[in-house]
């Protein structure tokens, strides 16, 4: 079915309707009739397909029709490759949720988003504790307005058995990738592990072998002072 649906998109050889249509190639274009364009196919043992039908005129190419519908096959395999899955990412919370933990996740949330996945987000009621509700939308509303800088509302509180949902998407969609602050944050923990690599290399050369080496290079520029002294 995906086959015929790409066939039916191109029109070839007698299919096409134009009245002249502009040859394109690896030497570049120029504009022919179509019966010219036809002889020319046929010259060369391929076929004249139509890639372009709203150009003015038509846009086409002399090639093997078999080999164009393999060529456009591969080239959306490997667009569609090239897609990151957006994930949706799960973010919990009970109705009283404390201060400490409420930051914590929002910070998650926040990562999350950065990465482009969208955040699902929701208060879970146990028991009687559906009794608050109210309090439950609250949280999520603040949830919302405290990631207004990273995410868009696509879904507000919206409760559903025992749990209310809020759903959140990354406000650049598409291929998810990192953001500057993620690469920035990287950037820092890299900086942070050369100083203390550094700074652990120093550490050795004061107290460990190094200083011992130095230390018995000392000693023995010493005795030999010594030595001369006594000469």
């Amino acid at each position: 079915m995906k086959n015929d649906k790409l066939k039916n998109q191109y029109r070839v050889n007698e299919q096409i309707r134009a009245r002249e249509v502009r040859i394109v190639g690896d030497e570049g274009s120029e504009v022919v009739s179509t019966k010219k364009a036809l002889d020319m196919a046929r010259q060369q043992g391929v076929d004249l397909v139509e890639i372009s039908p709203n150009a003015q005129p038509p846009v086409c190419r002399l090639i093997d029709y078999s080999k164009f519908l393999y060529q456009q096959k591969k080239h959306q395999k490997e667009i569609k490759q090239k897609q990151v899955k957006v994930e949706v990412k799960e973010i919990r919370f009970g109705p009283q949720t404390d201060e400490h933990d409420y930051n914590f996740k929002l910070k998650h949330a926040k990562e999350f988003l950065e990465d482009g996945n969208k955040v699902r987000a929701y208060v879970f009621f146990r028991g009687r504790s559906i009794l608050f509700k109210e309090q439950g939308e609250v949280l999520l509303l603040r949830f919302a307005n405290d990631l207004e800088e990273f995410g868009k509302v696509e879904q507000m509180p919206r409760l559903e058995g025992k749990k209310m949902f809020l759903f959140i998407a990354p406000k650049k969609s598409g291929v998810a990738k990192k953001s500057q602050q993620k690469l920035d944050r990287e950037k820092r923990d890299a900086e942070a592990k050369l100083a203390s690599d550094m700074q652990r290399e120093a550490n050795l050369e004061k107290t460990g072998l190094f200083a011992n080496a130095k230390n018995g290079e000392k000693a023995l520029d010493q005795l030999k002072d010594s030595a001369a002294t006594n000469e």
